[in-house]
């Protein structure tokens, strides 16, 4: 049985602190960057943060307003189903697996000009996606659509960082920011099933839709963000083979986490063990050759041949701050590998299980919505006064409550007894990971390679994510497969005969997954990161002093 057999509905929670909220309690009437030396009026700040806000937004928002017109489009489009996952997927692939090569190119280019772009190939192949008239043609849209979003997010990131030195603007810039992930997709659903419903045009509609807000995070890009700052010690020769070797080795990997539970036999399909080993095997090349070139870099002896560019990301970045950057890009993994577990489950016990229709499924989750609201308002306020290893511990184990909840389910029970306070503390692992978790990674990376940092962060989350569906898919079939042979049934392939009692165990095996999950990314944070302080607001150590702490050299 497979994840497409479901019939699910994502639903993402909403947060949503308002730009008001911002505006009062930025302080001062004007800003200054230090990087730029430029000074901004609070509404020039505010507009920055709200146009990398809203093409998070676009990002997200894309692919869950897409998701949830995948029976119109099937219908109008005469798309089998197991072939209309490939509509989100293209999209899901393409935006996930080129973060890295788009993170340095906008590092090395520009951040606003590669913004610029990628809000642009937004707009342009979301009306094409919109006029499509074959499967094959809204694929393909799809998959180069991705690309704005690759670009997007590192530029966005890297744009914030350079805008807002360590400061309470920049904790609220990065907050708001993370806010637009929840917030687009809330969005996106919201807006796709409406205007599927509604409009002429269908499902075309939320793509013509999504078009024009392109042009709006085009238009507010062009006018709001500081023009890109000139790095001039920094070569700028692309390594173009290390983006391909990750680039491909990422889109193997992902494709196998994505496909391996709709395969015939599961992960023993041949085909899906050969992507696994083929996919890891380029990104153990692709390391190697990083390694390489950052250690003939930096013999200024050796001379430079034209295939020797800088490596596209240096090893020595995971070892950051004495390896906690490695840290964090784990937890990271494991938080979204509990979260999405948690969420996707979540959602099938109540349509699948309980019975429960889409509009019901959706009031239940409801409570995210004010959670996601007060923790980044939580975070934008008090990030730069709280211990970062406080929040990541406290919002992981909080995450991996969630699974906790409803791995101990009673279904005789009341909502309020397990749902509910799950759908309260569900959310707050996400916000408070990234919020804090990118704030960190800003924190103790060099100025040129903000968006390629940030890169790496999202790859991590959107690795972890796959990961997490995978093994609990994985745990939920095998124990549906074992408790309905002991009742004398043999499960078909979308698993709709298993008796309800086989069902529920699996549910649970697969939320003490999602539960596992949580727990190991707060083990590693309370390990790992007790020593880090606030990352909020800047500390008081020296520049020679903070130099040290990240691990730089000169």
């Amino acid at each position: 049985m497979g994840l497409q057999g479901y019939g699910i509905t994502f639903l993402p929670h909403i947060a949503c602190p308002s730009l008001y909220f911002s505006i009062d309690i930025l302080g001062p009437d004007k800003f200054v960057s230090t990087m730029q030396g430029k000074e901004r009026s609070t509404w020039q700040s505010v507009a920055i943060i709200a146009t990398c806000t809203l093409s998070m937004m676009l990002s997200i928002g894309s692919s869950s307003a897409a998701g949830i017109s995948l029976p119109t489009i099937g219908r109008e489009l005469n798309i089998v189903e197991y072939k209309l996952q490939w509509v989100v997927t293209a999209f899901n692939l393409s935006s996930g697996c080129l973060l890295l090569i788009m993170g340095r190119l906008a590092d090395l280019h520009g951040r606003k000009r590669v913004f610029l772009l990628g809000v642009t190939f937004m707009g342009i192949f979301s009306l094409g996606a919109g006029f499509s008239q074959s499967e094959i043609s809204l694929d393909i849209l799809r998959g180069i659509q991705g690309i704005g979003g690759a670009s997007v997010i590192p530029a966005s990131l890297g744009i914030l960082a350079q805008s807002f030195p360590p400061s309470r603007t920049r904790s609220i810039a990065f907050a708001t920011f993370s806010a637009g992930a929840p917030m687009g997709g809330a969005i996106g659903s919201l807006l796709g099933g409406t205007l599927t419903q509604v409009t002429k045009a269908t499902w075309r509609s939320s793509f013509f839709l999504f078009a024009g807000l392109s042009l709006m995070a085009f238009v507010g890009g062009l006018a709001f963000i500081d023009n890109d700052v000139s790095y001039q010690d920094i070569e700028r020769r692309v390594d173009w083979l290390g983006g391909l070797l990750v680039t491909t080795g990422l889109v193997f990997i992902c494709f196998a986490l994505s496909d391996g539970p709709i395969a015939p036999d599961g992960f023993k399909t041949s085909f899906v063990i050969a992507l696994l080993v083929v996919g890891a095997t380029f990104i153990v090349v692709f390391l190697l050759w990083q390694g390489y070139l950052e250690r003939l870099h930096e013999s200024p002896e050796i001379a430079q041949a034209w295939w020797t560019p800088p490596p596209l990301m240096k090893v020595t970045v995971w070892t950051r701050s004495n390896w906690r950057m490695t840290a964090i890009l784990w937890i990271a993994f494991f938080e979204w590998s509990s979260f999405q577990a948690s969420s996707f489950w979540a959602q099938l016990y109540y349509q699948n299980y309980l019975g429960l229709s889409p509009v019901l499924t959706m009031i239940r989750f409801l409570p995210m919505s004010v959670t996601g609201l007060f923790c980044n308002v939580f975070i934008a306020i008090f990030v730069g006064h709280v211990r970062v290893v406080i929040l990541i511990v406290l919002g992981t184990i909080c995450t991996a409550g969630c699974g906790l909840l409803f791995a101990v389910i009673n279904p005789a029970s009341s909502y309020w007894a397990f749902g509910f306070p799950a759908a309260v503390i569900a959310v707050v692992g996400g916000d408070f990971v990234f919020a804090a978790g990118t704030l960190f990674v800003a924190k103790i990376s060099l100025p040129h390679e903000q968006s390629l940092t940030g890169a790496l962060f999202q790859t991590m989350t959107q690795l972890g994510a796959s990961f997490g569906l995978a093994i609990t898919t994985i745990i939920f079939n095998s124990t549906l497969k074992k408790q309905s042979a002991r009742g004398g049934v043999q499960v078909n392939m979308s698993g709709t005969n298993a008796p309800k009692d086989a069902q529920l165990e699996a549910y649970k095996t697969a939320m003490w997954g999602a539960f596992a999950f949580g727990m190991f990314g707060a083990l590693l944070a309370a390990l790992f990161l007790r020593s880090v302080g606030i990352v909020g607001e800047p500390g008081k150590e020296t520049k020679e002093d903070e130099r040290k702490e990240k691990g730089f050299t000169a």
